[in-house]
């Protein structure tokens, strides 16, 4: 019997290396497969769905159709352009809500009657600005009583709304501030303001905003005096409304979605 050529024998073997690899990719997958299929059959996706449908979302805006829009001013650190700010809001007629960390109530209690004394809302940002989403419920509840007391001891006023700093929210989070009487309330258009953009750039980002957005700016960024009577300015063209978040929601019959649209369930938006 003839040799076979060994140039044959090597092609031959590769050939058959590659042909093995393939089935065994082909069987890795097969296999991958068939086990979520058992998963899902098993699972019937029930868990997932009711993960999804347990999952709680603040406010990021509300459906309105009357040009309503809300100005929110978070502060935590600085409060030398507060005044100015309520000035240049004096000069449109229009109020905002301001979002104060505990610390800051602080540091300028004045400030805090001041802003309640010239007609805008006051929200708590916590007590001590933490990422509160992965708080204990008696740690939620400590940073949001005890803000909510700084601010009430100050202006006599209650308080209705609350943001989580960094935007930071759980389960626990929401129905804890739920059960404090707090509408946990985030932003659906972002200044961007506390990153150093001049003030044509903060007016640019925020006059995309329409009708039911939360604008979020910051009391002390750089640029936010300058900028504010050009986003006023710009919305007032528009059409657009500036009004304090309490006056934008809806307090009853309302669901949230699940893009954190706030929306009524009647019909007509009052």
């Amino acid at each position: 019997m003839s040799e076979i050529p060994q140039d044959v024998i090597t092609k031959n073997y590769i050939k058959g290396t590659k042909h093995t690899k393939k089935i065994s990719k082909i069987g890795s997958l097969a296999l991958l497969l068939t086990i979520c299929l058992v998963l899902l059959l098993v699972l019937n996706l029930g868990p997932i769905a009711l993960v999804m449908a347990n999952r709680k979302i603040p406010i990021y805006c509300v459906q309105r159709d009357d040009n309503k829009v809300a100005l929110t001013f978070d502060a935590a650190w600085g409060a030398d352009k507060t005044t100015k700010i309520m000035d240049i809001c004096d000069e449109f007629g229009i109020k905002v809500t301001f979002f104060l960390v505990g610390f800051w109530c602080d540091k300028y209690p004045h400030l805090v009657k001041e802003i309640a004394d010239r007609g805008h809302a006051i929200g708590t940002h916590s007590e001590t600005h933490p990422k509160m989403g992965s708080l204990s419920v008696q740690k939620i509840s400590s940073e949001l009583t005890s803000s909510v007391k700084k601010i009430t001891d100050n202006t006599g006023g209650t308080v209705k709304l609350f943001r989580p700093p960094f935007g930071d929210y759980s389960n626990n989070l929401i129905e804890t501030a739920d059960s404090l009487g707090l509408f946990t309330i985030q932003w659906s258009v972002d200044s961007l303001d506390w990153k150093g953009l001049s003030a044509l750039q903060i007016a640019e980002r925020i006059l995309k905003a329409k009708s039911g957005d939360i604008i979020l700016c910051h009391n002390n960024s750089d640029h936010i005096v300058e900028a504010l009577p050009v986003i006023i300015r710009g919305l007032l063209d528009k059409k657009l409304v500036p009004v304090r978040v309490d006056e934008m929601l809806f307090y009853n019959d309302y669901y949230i979605d699940h893009s954190g649209k706030q929306i009524n369930n009647k019909t007509h938006v009052s």
